[in-house]
């Protein structure tokens, strides 16, 4: 009876978890199979102040992680400072190469919409809206 109730707790959880994508030939494949967009979010997870305010703001949401299960696929280019939350060697490269390609100047947070091809659909930057009103724009472009 106890497996019941912690599964049936746990479930409701499993079904909000956000998919971030770790390998980008992974998204990539994923979006042609699943025929979405790829949301690529350029971040600095421990250093840049609009983006950790973008990530409890909108990608940490209920609202958003049903929407994005339904309209992309999601990958997060993390270029994180400090020493405990380093990545692994072939996930920065990656995560460069993404950079050199999609976001030449910098910019962070960047969101990147692309179709599975790799052609920008439009990118976004950190917007001051609730999170329904940024769905609705990241789905615009």
């Amino acid at each position: 009876m106890k497996r019941i109730v912690y599964i049936a707790l746990l479930l409701p959880l499993g079904l909000l978890a956000q998919n971030w994508q770790t390998d980008f030939a992974a998204a990539t494949s994923k979006a042609n199979s699943e025929q979405k967009n790829i949301l690529l979010v350029f971040s600095g997870s421990d250093w840049c102040a609009p983006c950790i305010k973008l990530d409890r703001k909108i990608w940490s949401t209920p609202i958003f992680k049903k929407a994005a299960a339904k309209n992309w696929v999601l990958y997060r280019a993390d270029f994180p400072k400090k020493k405990k939350n380093k990545l692994k060697a072939e996930v920065l490269n990656q995560n460069k190469t993404l950079a050199e390609k999609y976001n030449s100047k910098g910019y962070f947070p960047l969101v990147v919409v692309l179709r599975p091809n790799g052609t920008v659909v439009g990118t976004a930057g950190f917007n001051d809206m609730d999170v329904e009103s940024y769905i609705e724009h990241l789905k615009s472009l």
